[in-house]
């Protein structure tokens, strides 16, 4: 293996020269350093990341803890697409990227600290805890710097990147309101998820501005399972057969409103419309094509990574992030006149 000190010696300078030249330290002469960078290429030298790391105490590895990983939850397909920007990004940043996860039991015997010291990560990304996770706590006050998705928590050390749900679900919403529906249920995640709470709230908005006063009868929580949100559809039509609409906050819930819809002898859009969140691949090709709200995925994940960058090298950037959504129109909308 070729050391620094072959370097050195083949380049004709002091070993401190070598380290100081290829770790990119501003006080070394420029002839010097393409000299020592070309020798270095010349004899294969590859760095030892690990030496490195204990020297300057810095791994240049960011974290991506997942909690609650089941296999139902891969349909959606969210999480590869903002592991993706994760990715893409990190390596732009010359960062690896390494995915753990957590489960509540686990949390009650390792803590967030010593889950991230032994992964052996300079900072972490955080996608998918309840708003009641154990380890909230412990992240605003720890010296880890964490980006969180879809969780609006802030702390000396602590930013976050999500889409605007609010003005989505708003969207969504009023869409389904100009097509000249006015009994319009909804089918929401749970309560321990924040864009659960955001997504109610543009619903609730929407109605307010077309004069409709909120039925919180109307609301079934659906836990962003397509199993749930089948067996909330089922119920919904049974105590309030004058819905026309209902708006799901999830498109994996949207899916199963549809299988129950279908299940009770009717079709959307001709006897109820549905509306979904998030774009997933498989909205586009179901039958019928399903109207949702489009969320930057990718761009999520790739403005995660910029971000926790950012606070592990102290720059002063914006550390709330908060994404457009759009509407996409397709054929699970029928107009009532």
């Amino acid at each position: 293996m070729v050391t620094i000190k072959d370097i050195a010696r083949a380049a004709q300078v002091s070993i401190t020269t070598v380290s100081r030249a290829l770790n990119g330290y501003s006080d070394v002469n420029e002839e010097t350093r393409k000299k020592i960078v070309a020798v270095a290429d010349r004899l294969g030298y590859s760095p030892n990341i690990a030496a490195r790391s204990l020297i300057s105490k810095k791994s240049k590895t960011i974290g991506l803890l997942l909690s609650n990983v089941t296999r139902d939850s891969s349909k959606d397909n969210i999480a590869f697409e903002v592991l993706c920007g994760m990715n893409d990004r990190a390596g732009e940043l010359d960062y690896d990227l390494v995915l753990f996860s957590t489960t509540p039991q686990k949390q009650k015997t390792k803590s967030y600290k010593k889950l991230c010291n032994e992964r052996g990560v300079d900072g972490v990304i955080i996608m998918g805890i309840r708003l009641d996770d154990p380890y909230l706590e412990e992240i605003v006050s720890s010296e880890i710097p964490c980006v969180l998705i879809d969780i609006p928590l802030k702390g000396p050390n602590v930013g976050y990147v999500t889409s605007d749900n609010v003005k989505g679900a708003c969207t969504a919403m009023v869409h389904l309101l100009e097509n000249g529906h006015r009994h319009i249920g909804m089918i929401n995640g749970h309560t321990q998820a924040d864009v659960s709470r955001h997504r109610l709230r543009g619903y609730i908005d929407a109605l307010a501005s077309y004069g409709i006063p909120y039925n919180e009868s109307y609301v079934m929580d659906g836990s962003f399972s397509e199993a749930a949100a089948k067996e909330a559809m089922y119920r919904m039509h049974s105590l309030y057969p004058e819905l026309t609409a209902v708006f799901c906050a999830s498109d994996l819930m949207a899916l199963g409103a549809i299988q129950a819809v279908k299940g009770l002898g009717r079709s959307v859009p001709e006897h109820i419309s549905i509306v979904g969140f998030d774009n997933i691949d498989i909205a586009a090709y179901h039958t019928p094509a399903i109207t949702t709200v489009n969320q930057h995925k990718y761009e999520t994940g790739y403005q995660a990574a910029q971000l926790l960058v950012d606070l592990l090298e102290g720059r002063n950037v914006n550390r709330y992030i908060v994404l457009n959504t759009e509407l996409v129109k397709r054929d699970s909308v029928r107009t009532i006149l």
